[in-house]
């Protein structure tokens, strides 16, 4: 794994440098293929801030952390990025089994097809409705009422087209054109 060490508004000393690739080399076991890190340590006030965003097979896996103590931070960001890549493995892994278990059914079933060619994936339904502008909160209680994860809107204020859409910790985020 390549690893990038940068800082902002702090000086990466070589033992910090060495402390940041130490804890990201553990991370290795979890990649077959070249992957890229890059780690930024930042310090804004009291807080020690370190950013890691890694980049392989087309994922991106990224962790932020803040603390009082560098060293701590940058434990704190690994152990994250850990839970990111068993969370991936885990679901791959799920998908692949399922996926295994549905082709032994069907041969246990004794169909007698010839082996399905894997399908792209396709569009399987299509929706059009009428969008009139309205305000962002006009939209969020759009979704509430809905009961979606998402809801896609034309916004009164800039005339344009947005995605309002629920976060995990139960705030809204806006994903507008730029």
């Amino acid at each position: 794994m390549q690893i990038n060490v940068r800082g902002k508004n702090v000086e990466v000393t070589p033992a910090l440098q060495e402390y940041v690739v130490k804890k990201l080399r553990k991370l290795e076991k979890y990649f077959n293929t070249q992957a890229e890190a890059q780690a930024t340590l930042d310090v804004v006030r009291e807080d020690h801030i370190v950013e890691v965003t890694i980049s392989f097979n087309g994922l991106l896996l990224r962790a932020e952390e803040a603390t009082g103590d560098m060293y701590a931070s940058i434990d704190l960001v690994v152990d994250k990025l850990e839970r990111q890549m068993h969370k991936h493995k885990t679901r791959i892994n799920r998908k692949l089994r399922q996926q295994g278990l549905k082709e032994l059914g069907e041969k246990l079933a004794g169909l007698g097809k010839a082996e399905k060619e894997t399908a792209e994936p396709r569009v399987v339904r299509m929706k059009s409705f009428v969008m009139k502008p309205m305000p962002m909160e006009e939209a969020i209680l759009q979704l509430d009422l809905l009961g979606h994860d998402f809801y896609v809107f034309t916004n009164a204020d800039t005339e344009e087209i947005n995605v309002l859409y629920k976060r995990k910790d139960g705030n809204y985020g806006l994903i507008e054109p730029a």
